[in-house]
């Protein structure tokens, strides 16, 4: 099963890496109309395309596979989701946010770039995945309304509800008493929201049950919160040349996070009751969730 899943993972990251390098403009040194400045084009793929794990592109393709749905019509949904995630790592990293110096193994975009241009590229990546969205669904006028609802999932849970919720709450509660509602909270929005998004994208673009639905939405949380509370561990305990990006962090500003709050080792048994339940709401998929539940092992494994 290990084997099939990983295969298989390969498959659909290579295909959103070709998706994502064709979406980006060339870095060409242009001044006119309906052309992207080359220093901004640039800022933009060297964030983007840095690497990384593409895991919420691959949960979106792997939803609309188990689903019956076309891979071709949501690839340019599953690149945007990954273009505006690298926007929320571009603006986490800035001195005004998390302040990092490195982000994948190396510099961040600002530390190359500089602020200004690095917030413009966050911007523009942003900005980039509405208009590849968009026109995609402009190819499809039989699934108008999927291709409408897909786009509003990943806006809402990107969003001032959502994400951006999350990481407003998270910087406002640093240095505070600890408070698990607060935390529960900027688990749910700061990263589950955009682990959810994939998946009921996902399911919108296949016209999903209600069932299915609401099956996808449990296993996104679940995911979501656990995958936060492993990253706060790893942040403690693990090696930040397979991390490639600095540890200890959390503590030196002052974080809300599970082991600070409840120890190491409450950490990882909240973690571990959110695997299995995670796990458990993908019961209703049958064999055709191998993928989901492969992909809930290995990242509950992760070790950077």
């Amino acid at each position: 099963m290990a084997e099939r899943y990983e295969y298989q993972y390969d498959i659909y990251k290579q295909r959103i890496e070709h998706a994502l390098d064709k979406l980006m403009p060339p870095e060409e040194a242009v001044f006119e109309d309906e052309k992207v400045p080359a220093l901004l084009s640039q800022a933009m793929r060297y964030s983007l395309l840095a690497g990384g794990k593409r895991i919420r592109p691959v949960l979106l393709l792997a939803t609309v596979e188990m689903l019956g749905g076309s891979i071709e019509e949501a690839m340019p949904v599953a690149a945007a989701l990954e273009m505006i995630h690298t926007y929320s790592l571009i603006h986490d990293d800035l001195p005004g946010m998390d302040d990092d110096d490195l982000r994948r193994g190396r510099p961040t975009n600002h530390k190359v770039y500089g602020v200004g241009q690095a917030i413009l590229a966050g911007d523009g990546l942003l900005n980039a995945a509405y208009e590849a969205m968009l026109q995609n669904a402009l190819l499809y006028p039989v699934h108008t309304s999927r291709h409408l609802k897909a786009i509003r999932e990943i806006a809402v849970r990107a969003g001032v509800t959502g994400m951006i919720a999350g990481q407003c709450i998270d910087l406002m509660s640093e240095h505070m008493d600890p408070d698990f509602e607060r935390l529960r909270y900027i688990d749910r929005h700061k990263t589950a929201d955009l682990l959810t998004a994939p998946l009921l994208a996902g399911a919108a673009l296949c016209g999903a049950t209600a069932s299915q639905i609401d099956a996808l939405r449990t296993f996104g949380t679940n995911v979501g919160i656990a995958f936060q509370i492993d990253d706060d561990l790893l942040d403690i305990e693990g090696d930040a040349a397979l991390l490639g990006k600095a540890t200890g962090m959390d503590a030196k500003m002052g974080k809300m996070t599970w082991p600070a709050m409840a120890g190491i080792e409450g950490a990882r048994a909240e973690s571990k009751v959110l695997w299995e339940a995670a796990e458990k709401s993908l019961e209703i998929f049958g064999d055709k969730a191998w993928f989901h539940r492969g992909f809930a092992a290995s990242l509950s494994r992760r070790k950077f």
